[in-house]
């Protein structure tokens, strides 16, 4: 089986439910709260462990009771969490969501631990990298960081793949010639070609762009609307899945690890692509994020 490693973000994360969103300078009462593992980085890690996957996560949290819980929900589902530092005088990642009605979410990332990951903490566990196929990556944490990371993966022939949230318009050069895939969602598309995405019309145009950077594929999900590749030699939409959705936290986090488990038990980009689509369509079903999340008995290939 191929080797995967994730290098990214934990946080806890607290849902709170509401009505609708509040307006700037509005106060509003929540319907309820919980607690739950999170971090774009640990869900991905969760859902390719969950998925059937040999994953090992890169990252760090602080010295305390999230970070513990952290951790021994990826060893759950069989995450290789050596990688996982824990960091003194500083507390695990943090994220307040706010989930209404129609199951949109917005985030607030307290990065905490995430952001004190260094050159220094990769160098130390760059074999990891090394010995993968495929390492996927995000920006809750350090963009040095994320691009050292990718040059060493790119000189070692392994696969780099970007889920570029929170999106940056200014990614270094040296970075985008080190992505051979990159997954974004219609906002951060838009962020990171400067181009509007209403449409699927406008995503191929703003993915085209990507492309320029030296990506060679870019992947945009778009919630209900399905899945757009586009690559140098074509473009093809595929259709989400009809589904009743309650929360859409993770739905990208389980996309991405979808696909990451497709291709490394060698299914093809479109076979992976429509396997991320139905495993997200499932996960936006369900409350929360790493708990959302189906196993690979409950969605096979």
């Amino acid at each position: 089986m191929k080797k995967v490693v994730v290098l990214g973000s934990l946080n806890m994360d607290y849902v709170i439910n509401v009505e609708k969103m509040p307006q700037k300078g509005e106060t509003i009462l929540g319907l309820a709260m919980s607690k739950t593992p999170g971090g774009k980085g640990a869900n991905q890690a969760y859902a390719i462990g969950k998925l059937g996957g040999k994953v090992s996560m890169i990252g760090a949290v602080g010295e305390d009771e999230n970070g513990k819980i952290l951790k021994k929900n990826l060893n759950s589902v069989g995450v290789n969490t050596e990688g996982i530092m824990e960091l003194a005088g500083v507390c695990t990642g943090n994220a307040v969501i706010t989930v209404d009605k129609a199951a949109e979410n917005s985030i607030i990332v307290l990065q905490g631990a995430n952001a004190r990951l260094t050159k220094t903490d990769i160098d130390a566990n760059k074999q990891i990298i090394v010995d993968s196929d495929v390492l996927v990556m995000q920006l809750e944490i350090p963009v040095e960081v994320v691009e050292y990371a990718a040059r060493i993966a790119s000189e070692s022939g392994t696969i780099v793949i970007l889920d570029p949230a929170p999106a940056a318009a200014d990614l270094p050069d040296t970075l985008w010639q080190c992505i051979d895939v990159i997954k974004p969602n219609e906002t951060e598309l838009a962020a990171l070609s400067g181009m509007p995405v209403t449409c699927i019309e406008d995503a191929a145009i703003a993915a085209k762009s990507l492309l320029k950077k030296g990506v060679t594929q870019v992947i945009v999900t778009m919630g209900d609307e399905g899945s757009l590749l586009v690559t140098e030699d074509k473009t093809q939409h595929f259709p989400g899945e009809k589904v009743v959705a309650i929360d859409t936290t993770a739905a990208g986090d389980s996309f991405t690890a979808a696909f990451v488990v497709a291709v490394t038990n060698g299914k093809s980009c479109e076979e992976a692509i429509s396997y991320g689509n139905r495993v997200s369509a499932i996960t936006v079903t369900r409350k929360g994020a790493q708990a959302s999340i189906p196993d690979k008995e409950e969605v096979a290939f």
